[in-house]
């Protein structure tokens, strides 16, 4: 029987992607293809193919031959050092894609792309809370708009159309996809508990006692499944988030006991800086508990979480607009933190309690 529904993920090896392709393929009349620049994938379900989007002609010629697609859930993304080389990388990516796509598969009917706190400004300071879809833009380049742009100006007149989903700090499951908030709280626990220590939060007071939100890959990947199919998302951006906020300074003792560890004061400590030679102390542990022999540089972007754990301003966003649309998919994020750390257990990632 044919699939009701032939989806393309772009970017299928990091924690969005991996999280949504893992979704879609769970559904019934849903064939899904993961697309990434890495070779391999162990997504049941889920069709593998390696194949680089800043490549025109690898892009037709790996999925050139897909001719039934419907739905394109694209969370490809590159890193640059400024925000006009992001711009510029990331929007190739999907006009390579979308080139493609368009041309080969005349049944498209949805796209779902990624934005996020860059488009408020929480990359650059304090900024407007709760903040809102329709929000003013800030000064351009920013990549996020730029792809907006292009959705709106492909789509036009066209039978398909775009969703945007703007979360924030997300938090799931991928191996050698460091950049992740989860991970990065999960290293740093078992890493301190090795060594003795509380588990102290490593950022400033400020952020210790601000407002802060994240987003599980399980609920962003349960919003693209909802965008896909309803007609209230056509072309239209929404925040995705838990449902709920937090301060650190309540969540953080919950997190120590999810350790079984104590607290201590905070102290602000550079990851960067003091995680850094921990990579032989992670080997021993490796060996020592079992756990799989993933490199140490590919676990965690320390540097990620000396921005998280630095921004000392509120961060939250308004999901009043998905709500009344009919998304109405929230976690309790304590409950999210503890079933991450069980997993990761479970997956021999980190040495069990």
């Amino acid at each position: 029987m044919p699939a009701n529904r032939t989806v393309l993920v772009a970017g299928a090896q990091g924690v969005i992607g991996r999280a949504a392709a893992s979704r879609l393929a769970a559904q019934a009349g849903t064939r899904v293809y993961g697309l990434s620049r890495r070779a391999g994938g162990d997504l049941p379900g889920v069709e593998a193919i390696p194949v680089d989007l800043l490549k025109p002609q690898d892009v037709r010629d790996k999925l050139g031959g897909i001719r039934d697609v419907t739905h394109v859930v694209f969370g490809a993304y590159i890193e640059r050092p400024t925000a006009a080389e992001k711009s510029e990388v990331n929007l190739a990516l999907l006009r390579n894609l979308l080139d493609v796509v368009e041309e080969r598969a005349p049944g498209l009917r949805h796209i779902t792309f990624y934005q996020g706190g860059k488009a408020y400004g929480a990359d650059l300071g304090p900024f407007k809370t709760p903040a809102r879809e329709d929000d003013p833009r800030l000064m351009p380049p920013n990549f996020y708009y730029d792809q907006e742009d292009l959705l709106c100006e492909r789509s036009a007149g066209k039978a398909w159309s775009f969703t945007g989903l703007r979360p924030e700090a997300v938090c799931g499951f991928a191996l050698g996809n460091p950049m992740n908030l989860t991970m990065v709280i999960a290293v740093y626990a078992a890493i301190s508990k090795e060594l003795g220590l509380p588990l102290r939060f490593p950022g400033t007071e400020a952020a210790y006692r601000a407002l802060y939100q994240v987003t599980s890959a399980e609920i962003l990947a349960e919003a693209a499944d909802w965008a896909g199919q309803s007609e209230a998302a056509r072309n239209e951006i929404f925040n995705i988030t838990n449902g709920d906020y937090f301060r650190w300074q309540h969540m953080w003792p919950r997190i120590a006991r999810a350790f079984g560890m104590e607290t201590a004061e905070p102290v602000p400590m550079p990851l960067v800086t003091y995680m850094a030679d921990k990579g032989p102390l992670w080997a021993r542990m490796t060996e020592k508990y079992g756990l799989r022999p993933i490199p140490y540089e590919a676990l965690v972007s320390w540097a990620f979480g000396d921005f998280i754990f630095n921004s000392g301003f509120d961060n939250i966003s308004s999901t009043i607009k998905a709500r009344r649309a009919g998304f109405q998919a929230c976690i309790d994020t304590e409950d999210m933190f503890t079933a991450f750390f069980e997993r990761l257990r479970r997956e021999r990632v980190i040495p069990p309690l």
